[in-house]
């Protein structure tokens, strides 16, 4: 590309084309590999409407557990004590047509007791769950 020639006191006048192209590739290859990352996959999340679904179980056909702040559990409004609540929650579910579970609990309980029942609706036969706050 360059032209020599034999007198060494002109300046040189030409640009040299090589380091830009090679800084050009660079940068579009860099671009190429990180052009994949940009584009994220998120997580698509439903929200919830307010109106009723045709079709839909009411709250009255669902099984609803409730655990108060001070340890009290109630299965559809009955007292009951916590030992007896894997049979009793088996049993509601019987009568229940689509096996739904509403546990409503205070923000001041502990996680572990919440996990604790709804991990107990399933193991006796719940299909859907659904966790409300008091």
């Amino acid at each position: 590309m360059g032209v020599s020639s034999n007198n060494s006191d002109e300046p040189i006048t030409e640009i040299n084309l090589t380091p830009l192209v090679d800084v050009s590739l660079v940068l579009v290859i860099i671009f190429m590999a990180v052009a994949p990352f940009a584009i994220t996959a998120g997580i698509k999340v439903l929200q919830s409407k307010a109106s009723a679904q045709v079709g839909k179980v009411s709250v009255s056909d669902s099984v609803q557990v409730k655990l108060l702040s001070d340890g009290t559990l109630t299965l559809n409004g009955a007292a009951l004590a916590r030992a007896e609540y894997p049979a009793a929650v088996a049993k509601a579910l019987l009568k229940s047509a689509d096996k739904f579970v509403i546990v409503k609990a205070d923000p001041a309980n502990k996680v572990g007791q919440v996990v604790g029942l709804l991990d107990e609706a399933r193991q006796a036969g719940a299909l859907k769950m659904a966790l409300m706050r008091n």
